[in-house]
């Protein structure tokens, strides 16, 4: 029986021309993740992430924390995040207008996100640029069979918070909503957890952040975005 440890992301640049970069937050949460898996006594068999630059960023901070040697990374694309804009500008050629206020403006870029994924989920929109959701889960899902039939210890998957959900989606049966849910509550560096044999895999942990919840961490080192 192994494990997979499936990591979110630190937090990345949310707001700004280039979200595909950690803020310096992010860094420190992924160190301070890789000194607590360090801690735990976790020795990884395989480490994969994706393609995109805030999962190797993720990596290289993780691996500082870590202070140890991890095997060299396997990168797979369908580890991939969607695109956030493409999903929206499928369902919404022109959104509707940001309120001011700051604290509004996210609500409403969730609220479009959301529904923008669950017709994209549902075939009634084609994001430009994007798989289809059913390739999408499809490349989610040869990820989780590789690994339980070529690994029996943990492994270590540094992605974003579709792929992660979509991966618990799977294992669990859940409906395209229900994704998308556990989709926008994933919190930066957080770790969720399968057991596996070469038949199954199970959920073990979801969204957890013991390490930023433990010796004295800020409370706002707890992100979402």
């Amino acid at each position: 029986m192994g494990t997979l440890h499936l990591v979110r992301h630190g937090q990345a640049s949310f707001g700004s021309a280039d979200y595909d970069r950690l803020s310096a937050l992010g860094a420190q949460q992924c160190r301070r993740l890789g000194e607590h898996l360090r801690a735990r006594g976790l020795v990884p068999q395989a480490v994969y992430t994706g393609t995109l630059r805030r999962h190797a960023q993720s990596l290289a901070a993780l691996a500082e924390g870590f202070d140890g040697a991890l095997p060299a990374t396997r990168v797979r694309p369908g580890l991939d995040e969607y695109d956030a804009h493409a999903v929206v500008h499928a369902l919404y050629p022109e959104p509707p207008p940001a309120p001011d206020d700051a604290a509004a403006a996210y609500r409403h870029h969730f609220r479009l996100l959301r529904e923008g994924l669950l017709a994209w989920m549902a075939g009634r929109s084609v994001p430009q640029g994007m798989p289809s959701h059913a390739e999408f889960v499809a490349g989610v899902g040869a990820l989780l069979d590789h690994v339980r039939t070529q690994h029996d210890g943990d492994v270590l998957v540094v992605s974003s918070g579709g792929p992660i959900a979509t991966a618990v989606g799977i294992v669990l049966g859940l409906t395209p909503a229900a994704v998308v849910e556990l989709n926008l509550r994933l919190r930066n560096s957080a770790v969720s957890e399968f057991v596996f044999t070469p038949k199954r895999h199970s959920l073990q942990s979801f969204n957890g952040i013991a390490h930023l919840e433990q010796g004295g961490v800020p409370a706002d080192w707890i992100t979402w975005s």
